[in-house]
């Protein structure tokens, strides 16, 4: 058998970090997910790869060249990306951008001791780039880059300066060339002591401390240098913005004063203006200096502004060679706000001409702005991981666009809808997410992306697992979080209609089923924990205003507006008006609930807490319906990890921390009485056993453990007794998640995908023969590695779940969902040959 594995679909969402977020000259936005980073095209809204490398959480990501630089990159094949992680590892990526492939070109040598904070580079010509790292171990070191002039060549990279800042971290930073100097650069850094820090230096290092800019009252957030203005046709200035957490923006100038002639120091006098009444200090660089002066202050934000940043350079001519630096200045702020600031064209008093973002319910602040390499959109990053992108359309008309999203935390569990025209994740975000297909056109090849199209849980605890009900009727999931109650939801209206346009089918519902579900959707409750349903009937009613005294206080909550969506929701729709309703709550657990599973029938929900107990530790069975408990099964006596029950819905299995795994038989009467008994229970591994499948054709299981073993299993039912088929070869790491399918065409033959805690996957095939009696001897079972998929398309960490999309008869090509610590969501379609 012959495999290839090909990715189609990455959700994930942004570290919640300032400075996480780099939008390049390439047209690409790179950002932290986790320990991955993330690449993303705007123009598709889809995430394009995830670059595995760092074990620690990725604090800033940085292009060379930035969108600011694009003037300087247009021949350029090659674009480079660095990457800082927690731990003070910087890492250098290189993208050709002739074939979309990327490789990790180095560790960056002698990086820092303690977490990166922000990372600023320049280009200082076609082929040479300069760039600045600070860090919370007080130092700052800069290096230079010097792409290679062919497309295999490579790049050179040397280390010019490194020095300590003393005890107070600094947190942000730019670097610019001086005007009229040759080779001059200056490096401005701010943090926690809330001043400005200029260091001036030549292209080959040895950064010296010039002079201090005190103003802001508390923490620097954001720097950022204008290229060169020109004044009177001279280009002789240069411009520096700051922001703050004293929810403040200044602006400040940087003037040439003519050089000095043989160090007489004889300056030529500037005639005075009111806008440099605030005579500021001199920065010496070289040979020459320049009076800093306040240019500005901007009053608008009412909380911490976390970002700045100057517009990108526009082409000044029709020509194409000439640019200049656009008087425009994006900021972002935790009051959920972007601002556009540009000088009155009269007065030159800088106002803020555009706010964008001030509507949201749910994006509680925003931690970064970023222009477009032209200037014409704007994205956030935001509180809930999420992106928020603007364009303008004319005449500043922002209207938003749509972005990537996904879990900002682990994802921990992941299945196929009933219908497989969905997935659904669960997350420690708190949040559980649907994503699936929309198809733009059912005549285009390639007229599918996948969108989060629904969240319909957005909860106060971590959640720790969910199953998808498999019975007949509308869809139904249930959900368990870092509490003791599981809670059952089921799909409003709003989704199954949006689903139908998502899927262009029309029959993914009959008008019964319509005229049944009678439940639009579903409202937030002031503590975030149950979810109530808003009725069909109940939508024309006037809604009571704030009680009688119409104050409103924290806990109202807006209602939620379901809507049925022709276009993939943007995140304010998703995290308001997409939630479905709580129907259930089934209280029994002791302690917090750790996996859930549904048989296939749709009958029975199978539930397992945190244990470390043998009473604690037993498994409960619940009716789906009646959604009453019918079965404590005691077996036990540390944390059940993994259950799942057999194909014909037979036999329970379940594995647990105490390294034992348990089959047990499930028998149904003919009056829908349940009952069970424990048919074997032994140490399978030698660690915690972290997962379980079965065979969906029969009576065979695998199970995954800490030991970095695969084992296969049969069950006996002659004997009543579980033998041992075979032991996989050792894999690379622990394995963490299994999944086992069956190829439609061919009952005797099997593919395991093996997922592992450093985020690689592998698909095993697994062949053998029955005998007459059904049971298969141990010599004609057979494994082979198929495919051992590719790191760049894998999760950068722990794989926590995988799923196999149910199987239509005629399938040639599979697809596995999967789920990891790396805060992704990964969609890969499998071709066997």
């Amino acid at each position: 058998m012959h495999s290839e594995v090909k990715r189609v679909f990455i959700g994930a969402g942004c570290n919640r970090i300032v400075n996480n977020v780099s939008w390049g000259a390439s047209g690409f936005i790179s950002f932290g997910a986790s320990n991955a980073v993330a690449i993303f095209c705007p123009k598709k809204a889809q995430i394009l790869t995830t670059l595995p490398g760092h074990k620690a959480v990725v604090n800033c990501t940085h292009w060379l060249p930035t969108s600011k630089f694009l003037f300087k990159a247009k021949e350029l094949e090659l674009h480079y990306l660095l990457s800082g992680d927690a731990d003070g590892v910087i890492i250098l990526w290189e993208l050709s951008l002739v074939d979309g492939k990327w490789r990790q070109v180095s560790q960056v040598p002698q990086s820092h001791k303690k977490g990166v904070t922000c990372i600023n580079g320049i280009m200082v010509s076609q082929t040479e780039a300069m760039f600045a790292s600070t860090s919370s171990d007080g130092t700052v070191c800069v290096w230079e880059l010097v792409f290679p002039l062919t497309s295999n060549g490579d790049c050179k990279l040397s280390c010019l300066d490194s020095f300590t800042v003393g005890s107070k971290s600094m947190v942000a930073l730019s670097m610019a060339e001086l005007p009229g100097c040759s080779g001059q650069i200056v490096l401005a850094m701010g943090g926690l002591d809330n001043k400005i820090h200029l260091y001036c230096g030549g292209r080959t290092g040895k950064f010296v401390h010039s002079c201090e800019l005190k103003g802001h009252t508390d923490w620097i957030r954001s720097l950022d240098f204008s290229l060169p203005v020109s004044v009177n046709g001279e280009v002789n200035n240069i411009f520096l913005v700051s922001s703050s957490q004293d929810k403040c923006i200044r602006i400040w100038k940087m003037a040439l004063r003519s050089s000095m002639p043989n160090g007489n120091g004889i300056y030529r006098k500037e005639e005075s203006s009111l806008a440099s009444y605030i005579e500021g200090p001199v920065l010496v660089a070289g040979s020459s200096s320049f009076q800093i002066s306040l240019e500005s202050l901007l009053i608008g934000h009412e909380d911490w502004v976390y970002s700045v940043v100057w517009q990108p350079p526009l082409v000044a001519s029709t020509k194409g060679d000439a640019y200049y630096q656009p008087q425009s200045i994006l900021s972002a702020s935790m009051d959920k706000t972007m601002m556009i600031w540009q000088p009155e064209k009269t007065s030159g008093v800088w106002m803020n001409v555009v706010t964008v973002g001030e509507l949201s319910h749910c994006a509680l602040g925003f931690y970064g702005g970023h222009w477009s390499p032209n200037g014409d959109s704007i994205l956030a990053h935001g509180y809930g991981g999420s992106f928020h992108l603007w364009k303008n359309v004319g005449d500043d008309n922002w209207l938003t666009q749509k972005v990537p999203s996904g879990h900002f935390a682990s994802v921990t569990d992941i299945a196929w809808g009933r219908s497989g025209d969905y997935i659904i994740s669960a997350s420690h975000d708190q949040t559980t997410r649907i994503y699936a297909p929309w198809k733009v056109d059912a005549s285009l090849q390639d007229g599918e992306f996948w969108y989060e199209i629904a969240r319909p849980q957005v909860h106060g605890h971590d959640i720790n697992c969910m199953t998808v009900v498999h019975s007949k009727g509308n869809h139904r999931f249930v959900g368990g979080a870092d509490e003791k109650v599981a809670r059952v939801f089921e799909a409003p209206l709003s989704f199954l209609k949006t689903l139908s346009n998502a899927t262009l089918q029309k029959s993914c519902y009959s008008d019964d089923d319509l005229t049944n579900v009678q439940i639009l959707g579903a409202n937030m409750s002031a503590l975030g924990l149950s979810q109530k349903p808003i009725y069909a009937q109940a939508v024309h009613e006037t809604p009571d205003t704030n009680g009688a005294d119409g104050l409103d206080t924290f806990e109202t909550v807006p209602d939620a507006v379901p809507t049925v969506f022709t276009e993939p929701p943007i995140e304010d729709q998703l995290g308001w008006h997409t939630l479905w309703p709580e129907s259930h709550k089934l209280y029994g657990h002791g302690n917090e609930l750790f996996s859930l599973c549904c048989d296939h029938r749709g009958e029975l929900v199978a539930s397992s807490c945190k244990a470390q107990s043998t009473a604690v530790a037993e498994v409960w069975l619940w009716q789906v319906g009646s959604w009453k408990a019918v079965g404590r099964l005691q077996s036990h006596s540390l944390t059940v990890t993994q259950m799942e029950f057999s194909h014909d819905d037979n036999f329970l299995l379940t594995v647990s921390r105490d390294r034992q795994f348990s089959v047990f038989t499930i028998t149904r009467t003919g009056t829908g009485e349940i009952s069970y008994s424990l048919l074997a229970r032994q140490e399978g591994h030698k660690r915690i056993i972290w997962s379980c499948s079965w065979n969906p054709y029969g009576h065979e299981f695998a199970t995954g453990s800490r030991d970095k073993t695969v084992k296969i299993w049969a069950v006996d039912k002659e004997s009543s007794s579980v033998r041992q088929l075979m032991t996989l070869p050792p894999l690379t790491s622990s394995v963490t998640a299994l999944s086992w399918v069956g190829l439609p065409n061919r009952r005797n033959d099997g593919i395991l995908a093996v997922g592992m805690e450093n985020g690689q996957i592998e698909l095993w095939s697994l062949s053998y023969n029955r005998q007459d009696n059904g049971s298969i001897v141990v010599p004609d079972f057979a494994a082979t590695l198929l495919v051992r998929v590719d790191p760049f398309i894998c999760h950068a960490s722990t794989v926590n779940r995988l799923a196999w999309r149910k199987n239509e008869e005629d399938h040639k090509s599979l697809q596995l969902a999967s789920c990891g610590a790396d805060n992704c969501v990964r969609v890969f379609d499998v071709t066997v040959e």
